[in-house]
């Protein structure tokens, strides 16, 4: 084996091939996040969601069942609710639906919505428009607000060979706490009269 024109052998020629096992390793290491968001993207494995930019074209007689859950993560201080629990709508149709969410605490809390859609299947013909889920939201103290999704079915999956059986979809949120906007935390520096704001 040879290294910059150099003939390696034993103990250099083993500690070459570990750095190149290394360096391989660390490659697929960082490339499959992005190969693994693609994927999911694609196939809807996993529960993703597409992103529509717009209204479908087609709206059909059909229904389906749109089910809503919500949940929050260990630690997250945030009350977090469906306004409906479920719908019925026509397979194309552009839906709009609520979610609720209130900080009960004396501080300002920041959120990050998680979701999924099941079945994993019917995640590559659930289009989201808009959501609130594609960016993050700061509550205030005692603060509540309706968080708006609005999505359709795509009608494609009439004819896919899994999707034709699906007749209801659980679409799911997660709330997440993250780290307060650098716009807030500027905000109480700035004004001490804000309530105190925990950047732990």
């Amino acid at each position: 084996m040879k290294l910059f024109g150099k003939r390696l052998t034993g103990p250099e020629k083993t500690a070459a091939q570990a750095v190149g096992v290394v360096l391989l390793m660390g490659s697929l290491a960082w490339a499959s996040v992005p190969f693994y968001d693609w994927f999911c993207r694609v196939t809807g494995f996993g529960g993703v969601t597409n992103v529509a930019d717009g209204d479908s074209s087609v709206v059909l007689d059909q229904e389906i069942t749109i089910r809503f859950d919500a949940s929050l993560d260990r630690g997250m201080p945030w009350t977090f609710k469906p306004v409906e629990r479920e719908m019925t709508v026509k397979i194309g149709q552009t839906v709009l639906a609520f979610y609720e969410a209130h900080n009960p605490t004396d501080r300002p809390v920041a959120g990050q919505a998680a979701y999924n859609v099941a079945p994993y299947q019917a995640g590559v013909f659930f289009d989201k428009i808009e959501c609130f889920c594609f960016t993050e939201q700061v509550l205030m103290p005692g603060e509540t607000v309706l968080m708006p999704v609005s999505f359709f079915v795509d009608p494609a999956i009439v004819d896919d060979y899994e999707g034709k059986y699906i007749h209801s979809i659980t679409l799911g949120y997660t709330f997440y706490e993250i780290d307060l906007p650098e716009d807030f935390q500027q905000a109480a520096l700035t004004n001490p009269a804000a309530p105190a704001i925990d950047t732990n």
